[in-house]
């Protein structure tokens, strides 16, 4: 078992070695060509759905623009006064 994973590692870094240096360098620019297009994708997915939720919160919000607040609060301080003496 041991054997059959060195043989592979070694058929592995044979492959690797027989590629000249600028080839190795255009398959990396390729990768990372194409990383940087679907990360770009997806950033811009994403902007797209954040800004479609936010119309939609804007327009649930439109329901509550003639509501205001209660004036008086639910519960008042009580003021404690000494008794003249």
């Amino acid at each position: 078992m041991i054997s059959l994973v060195l043989l592979l590692v070694l058929l592995l870094i044979q492959e690797a070695m027989a590629l000249s240096e600028p080839q190795l360098c255009y398959i990396l620019d390729a990768v990372l060509f194409t990383y940087g297009i679907v990360l770009t994708l997806l950033y811009c997915r994403l902007k797209i759905q954040v800004r479609k939720t936010a119309a939609r919160f804007e327009k649930s919000e439109e329901v509550y623009t003639g509501l205001s607040t209660r004036s008086q609060e639910t519960y008042e301080t009580l003021k404690y006064e000494k008794p003249p003496q």
